[in-house]
């Protein structure tokens, strides 16, 4: 993907992550919210070397730099979008396989390492994302403002929460961590996220 960049198409119709993310959230989170970032991006980009760069070879170079403030922040989101509604594609499942083994070896356990997403969420102030990742051979989980994600720290993304109030207040009003809680155990296709790891090995 290189300029103009394009909102994709959600991978599932607006209600299929009902009733942990329902059909309102949805078409606003990703009709809306989703779309500006493209919106936005694009005439950043345009008639600069970024215009033939992808979309997350973009995140990586803008982010740091005070002048491409803008450009980042908008490049992250849509990014983080693109990874956020494909990760429950599939349908929810069950952590198994090198993913399990690695989430017992840095967390205790499986559920030691939903915990650990969880309060990273919870801890993050205002808004910004929970990440699982993958950095310097082990799982590890992030916290970050805004539109920040583990490709600007170095870091494979593996499973990436929006704790920004427009993907969860409509649903869950302030309960953030409730939110965050369903996605995981509802949601999230950790086939998807194992083979993501996998891959990164």
């Amino acid at each position: 993907m290189a300029a103009p960049f394009e909102l994709p198409a959600l991978p599932y119709d607006d209600t299929y992550l009902a009733p942990v993310i329902g059909q309102q959230t949805v078409q606003l989170h990703h009709g809306k919210h989703h779309a500006t970032y493209f919106a936005k991006l694009n005439p950043l980009v345009e008639g600069t070397d970024m215009a033939d760069m992808s979309l997350e070879e973009v995140v990586r170079v803008s982010f740091g730099k005070a002048d491409l403030k803008g450009v980042f922040n908008n490049a992250g989101q849509a990014w983080n979008h693109i990874f956020y509604w494909n990760q429950f594609a599939g349908g929810a499942s069950g952590v198994s396989g090198k993913l399990k083994e690695m989430a017992e070896r840095d967390f205790g356990s499986v559920d030691g390492m939903m915990d650990a997403i969880v309060n990273t969420g919870a801890g993050v102030f205002g808004s910004g994302w929970s990440w699982l990742a993958l950095s310097d051979g082990k799982l590890v989980t992030q916290g970050v403002p805004g539109g920040e994600n583990p490709l600007a720290h170095g870091a494979t993304p593996l499973c990436g929460i929006d704790v920004w109030e427009h993907a969860y207040y409509l649903d869950y009003q302030n309960r953030r961590p409730d939110h965050i809680k369903d996605v995981l155990e509802k949601l999230v296709n950790w086939s998807w996220v194992g083979e993501r790891l996998e891959e990164a090995l």
